[in-house]
């Protein structure tokens, strides 16, 4: 037992697959994903998104591939970025097989809909020859017909019977190399049929609260409903759907992921909503601070509060802290401890130095341990 039980999260045991060189299930670290915006058509768009997603930490991407231009358009894009890239394949079996011919490291496909046996024979036969694995996306908003006559409406039951029907004939063909998402914009409907789900199978779960709106509204819902699921020890990947920049969806994401301690990119930043005690403007120097710290990777935590009432106690707890002091004067925190004063015009560039180095020296002690092992 740990320290802190009350914290810990038992994952649910999935079989591991392979999305590209990216582990997805079994004890691999939980993926954060998005999905371009721009016409996969439109090669040189459509890498420049990806790399900004890249650098915002996307695991896995996904790129539409509606037409064979756009399947075709894969081998191009695919050589450019870094990141394993999933095409997102609805209907036509032909889109599959170019997809995987052009270098896609996963299709994302439901089988029963891309017509008879001998097709989705032909779709396992082509990811099968080229390394791709599979995603089995079932959606509320698109259920089978015969699914929805007999239980009356989309539901928990319904999606997971879907999700399984799928299974079965990948597995018919021996092919096991898939994850299965179960999505809904309904909050309450995904989670219950994500609970289904993972009670029926092994398969890793990619988890995602389907259209769930804009930045603000989006992410709430994403937040409850992902949230659910992963302090459950459900999910093994996921997508955040915002009808924002994608690049908002993987910061979303993450942040998810950290505040269940599930994975700890980046800076994370502990700070008070800020009232009349508060000896400095905290949310402008939030919001400073989040911009200059947007591209520190390691993992490091910064609280910033604005007065001494639960300063020094957050502080403790964080790698660098700060805590608002009278007069324009305002205690740093290192490593938990009281360590020295800083003024109100120099704390925010103070700051950044101090994360950059400890980010540094984190690096370099990590950089140092992978080469004696070697």
């Amino acid at each position: 037992m740990s320290v802190r039980p009350y914290r810990d999260i038992e994952r649910r045991k999935s079989r591991k697959i392979l999305v590209g060189n990216v582990e997805v299930g079994g004890d691999a670290p939980i993926t954060v994903q998005s999905m371009t915006n721009t016409l996969t058509t439109d090669v040189n768009a459509t890498v420049a998104q990806i790399h900004r997603l890249e650098e915002a930490g996307a695991d896995i991407v996904r790129v539409s591939c509606p037409d064979q231009e756009s399947s075709f358009a894969l081998k191009d894009i695919v050589k450019q970025v870094n990141v394993p890239i999933v095409a997102d394949i609805h209907f036509h079996y032909k889109r599959a097989i170019e997809a995987a011919e052009s270098g896609a490291a996963c299709l994302r496909i439901n089988p029963g809909n891309i017509g008879s046996t001998e097709r989705v024979r032909e779709v396992v036969k082509a990811a099968k020859d080229h390394g791709c694995s599979m995603r089995i996306g079932v959606n509320a908003g698109s259920l089978e017909k015969e699914l929805l006559e007999r239980y009356g409406e989309p539901c928990p039951e319904a999606m997971v019977e879907s999700a399984l029907n799928h299974a079965k004939i990948l597995e018919d063909l021996d092919f096991r190399e898939f994850k299965i998402s179960v999505k809904a914009s309904d909050v309450f409907l995904a989670v219950a049929a994500y609970y289904g789900l993972a009670e029926a199978c092994d398969y890793p779960l990619h988890l995602g609260i389907t259209e769930a709106g804009g930045l603000r509204g989006g992410t709430v819902k994403s937040a409850i409903g992902m949230g659910n699921l992963l302090w459950a020890g459900i999910g093994d990947t996921l997508r955040v759907s915002l009808s924002a920049d994608p690049v908002e969806e993987i910061h979303v994401g993450f942040d998810i992921l950290k505040s269940l301690g599930l994975r700890t990119r980046g800076v994370q930043i502990i700070s008070c909503p800020s009232c009349a005690r508060q000896g400095f403007n905290v949310v402008e120097t939030v919001a400073a601070l989040e911009e200059r710290l947007a591209h520190i990777s390691t993992p490091i935590s910064l609280s910033i509060i604005g007065c001494i009432v639960n300063g020094p106690g957050e502080a403790r707890e964080t790698d660098i802290g700060l805590t608002g002091g009278g007069g324009g004067n305002h205690k740093m925190y290192i490593s938990g401890r009281p360590d020295h004063n800083v003024s109100t015009e120099k704390m925010v560039d103070h700051i950044v130095d101090l994360v950059e180095e400890r980010a540094a020296k984190i690096e370099a002690e990590e950089a140092a341990k992978l080469a004696a092992a070697e």
